[in-house]
């Protein structure tokens, strides 16, 4: 049987824009094209195919650690065509691999398709910018942008702190400094506390998974440095509740104290597939208001919400809101809009006015007329 080469397969991945490579025992490489799984038409994998595979780009660190600890992860450069950021695990048994194309372009704020208040948020000089959604929407691309477009702008001392490193940034008008987690650093909570000691003006932290990790993130941004964080949350009302619920019950109150003075904003993101091909990104933002600061320190985050349908002036939007003007300019399926809709009956009840002919302000009307007096 002739074996598939690495190199081969990550040509093919670069030509035709696939986010992953999925590798396994049991069939062939499988390649996530805008979100739907391609199987390619080659061998099956065997046992010794995988192990092949992974050891003609894992470290000898990373091959170490799959050993002792069932699983390891790690970033590398594929020439100059791409990045690739890599996931080795054991299953039963068998060694597979997951393996994540990171573009080595950085996209502008416009392909983006970013509200343009985000990018206001950028540029304030110190505050903790959370930047959220599930697995595979596209923060990392996002921050690397963000921290990309301060590096052009302005002179900062930018301090990175990943697991693994994915973009690569080189020096501009700011100085940056990349750390990835088990190679430069032991941990994002340690990294962040001495970056601290290392005049930054700004820090990315790529995950904040502990308490630890995000108490050191609010102070940072307490201390006067602007603190961009990821979350694996989905809207801003909920990425306020989980940073509050990840410490303890006697903990919370001051938690929430130091969070409404720290917190600038949150942008929440998802990936749909457009009706023509490829992926687009649709947005909820929050930008922190005095207003919105006094809901979070008072324990009020279940009005957040429509805090943010007030503050539409401000370039505040709902992630529905955003999905629903996706449908309306015929960019995404009525299907796809729903799967990723924070309220599905909402949403559906909009799209049925609007195949009807009422906008929403004609509805809000209506209902208006319809109150007790």
């Amino acid at each position: 049987m002739p074996t598939i080469l690495i190199d081969k397969l990550l040509q093919a991945c670069v030509k035709q824009e696939a986010s992953d490579i999925h590798i396994a025992v049991g069939q062939p490489p499988v390649f996530r094209l805008h979100g739907r799984m391609r199987r390619l038409e080659t061998k099956v994998l065997e046992p010794e195919d995988t192990v092949e595979l992974m050891k003609a780009i894992a470290p000898e660190r990373c091959q170490r650690e799959l050993q002792e600890q069932g699983g390891s992860d790690f970033g590398f450069a594929f020439g100059d065509a791409a990045r690739f950021r890599v996931s080795i695990f054991r299953q039963k048994g068998n060694v597979g691999m997951v393996l994540r194309q990171i573009p080595n372009e950085f996209l502008s704020f416009e392909v983006l398709g970013l509200p343009p208040a985000a990018i206001n948020l950028c540029m304030k000089p110190r505050g903790l910018f959370l930047v959220t959604g599930p697995t595979g929407s596209g923060k990392t691309t996002t921050l690397a942008s963000m921290v990309n477009y301060i590096n052009e702008e302005v002179d900062h001392h930018i301090i990175t702190i990943e697991d693994p490193i994915e973009f690569y940034h080189q020096h501009q008008k700011s100085t940056v400094n990349q750390r990835e987690v088990g190679v430069d650093v032991p941990s994002f909570a340690e990294a962040i506390r001495r970056s601290l000691r290392q005049d930054p003006d700004v820090i990315l932290v790529g995950e904040m998974r502990d308490l630890e990790t995000i108490e050191a993130a609010i102070q940072a941004a307490e201390t006067g440095h602007l603190v961009f964080g990821t979350l694996h949350t989905t809207g801003a009302q909920g990425t306020v509740n989980r940073i509050i619920d990840v410490f303890p019950t006697n903990q919370q109150e001051q938690i929430r104290t130091q969070l409404s003075t720290s917190i600038i904003g949150v942008l929440s993101q998802c990936l749909i597939p457009r009706i023509d091909g490829g992926r687009v990104a649709a947005h909820e933002l929050l930008v922190v208001t005095s207003g919105i600061a006094n809901l979070i320190r008072e324990n009020k985050t279940f009005r957040i919400n429509s805090a943010i349908q007030t503050g539409a002036k401000l370039g505040m939007q709902l992630l529905d809101d955003a999905i629903f003007d996706l449908w309306r300019r015929e960019i995404i399926t009525i299907e796809d809009a729903l799967a990723k809709a924070n309220s599905q009956e909402e949403l559906a009840k909009r799209v049925a006015r609007a195949r009807q002919g009422i906008s929403d302000e004609g509805q809000e009307e209506e209902e208006a007329e319809l109150q007790p007096t």
